[in-house]
């Protein structure tokens, strides 16, 4: 089975320098004009899943509450760490989270659509 996240955007110029400078994804695949969408997907390269960002003449309207997550379990502390320097360099605020197991075991941020993204460490 493999995975992919799919959402419209408003911003795919913004979710695209997002994912790639702060969290470290890559553009793994894109398109133009195709049915009038154009998208682009992130991710790595071999692996089983990836993040697919689309856009359209059309207006996107999202309603993301606290608990709206996407979740990144991080190889190392060092790899947190050097994420989370990379984030205040680029003045990227974090976010206190509605869920306590989140508040002590990541960090969250919010990406420009307003939804949360967790890094935190892989529990193994």
């Amino acid at each position: 089975m493999k995975f992919r996240y799919a959402r419209h955007t408003d911003n795919l110029k913004s979710l695209i320098e997002f994912y790639t400078k702060f969290i470290g994804l890559e553009v793994i695949g894109s398109f133009k004009n195709h049915s009038n969408y154009n998208g682009v997907f992130l991710g790595y390269q071999d692996l089983d899943w990836h993040i697919e960002f689309t856009e359209s003449n059309g207006k996107v309207s999202h309603s993301p509450d606290e608990d709206d997550l996407l979740v990144f379990y991080l190889n190392s502390a060092e790899e947190l760490a050097a994420i989370k320097k990379n984030a205040e360099s680029l003045g990227i605020i974090f976010t206190i989270s509605n869920n306590p197991y989140w508040q002590k075991n990541g960090i969250e941020i919010k990406y420009p659509d307003g939804f949360g993204v967790i890094l935190t460490i892989n529990p193994k």
